[in-house]
């Protein structure tokens, strides 16, 4: 047996992929509140857009079109309020808070479209 061989674990490369994405909380709560939009019949489809910044949930009323709203987890906010954020097919800030649950939750959606 070579007694100068050393076993190396290296999961730095995947942990850091993982930071970069919503958490598995995090995408409960989203497609909850998708699957409830999408039996209303509000919402048709969606489309996930990562970055080294952010990542986004864009929400379609028709495939065809462009997201009506994004709900965007920002990983290195200016301020905690900007963790989260609801934005518009133009990204205007709709809506902001530092816990996701809690801007959905308090988000009347119906008010919020066009």
């Amino acid at each position: 047996m070579n007694k100068n061989l050393k076993l190396v674990v290296n999961n730095l490369k995947k942990d850091q992929n993982y930071k970069y994405f919503f958490e598995k909380d995090e995408l409960k709560i989203i497609l909850d509140l998708y699957a409830k939009m999408v039996s209303e019949g509000s919402w048709k489809d969606y489309g996930l857009t990562i970055s080294s910044k952010q990542v986004e949930f864009s929400v379609f009323k028709n495939a065809a079109e462009n997201a009506i709203y994004k709900i965007c987890k920002n990983f290195k906010p200016i301020s905690q309020n900007l963790k989260y954020i609801i934005t518009d097919s133009k990204s205007k800030v709709l809506k902001n808070s530092n816990n996701l649950e809690n801007l959905l939750k308090n988000t009347n959606w119906k008010k919020l479209q066009k």
